[in-house]
């Protein structure tokens, strides 16, 4: 269900991510959707919690200094996508608590979470387009 996903720290560095066809950097991306949702933030209160680009639409949960952000097919639900990367931010922050809480920026500290998720995530994106 969820295409891509990324796990961006307080800072804006993107601590964890799965991406298919990675046509940004994953630490460009994070600076942008940081700034973004610091912008949405000043606009109204709770700032930004999904937008849509094209097909495909981008999901956003914030939890313990983190932002949690996949997209999908805007086909599916916007109450299962939530719900879905809802479960996914619980299972990393139950893993990781206290890797986050150390954390000093460490690019890929996480990459293992990806095996772990495996169920949440879509297995060929371009398939169901």
């Amino acid at each position: 269900m969820l295409q891509d996903i990324w796990i961006l720290h307080k800072s804006g560095i993107v601590m964890f991510h799965r991406v298919f066809n990675e046509s940004v950097s994953p630490q460009a991306f994070g600076a942008m959707m940081s700034a973004l949702s610091t912008f949405a933030e000043q606009l109204a209160d709770g700032g930004l919690s999904n937008f849509e680009l094209n097909n495909k639409r981008f999901t956003i949960i914030k939890k313990q200094d983190l932002k949690f952000i996949a997209n999908s097919l805007k086909r599916f639900n916007q109450k299962k996508i939530n719900r879905e990367l809802e479960k996914v931010s619980k299972k990393f922050l139950k893993l990781y608590s206290e890797k986050i809480e150390d954390y000093k920026g460490q690019i890929g500290a996480f990459t293992q979470f990806e095996e772990i998720i495996e169920d949440s995530l879509e297995d060929n994106p371009q398939q169901s387009s």
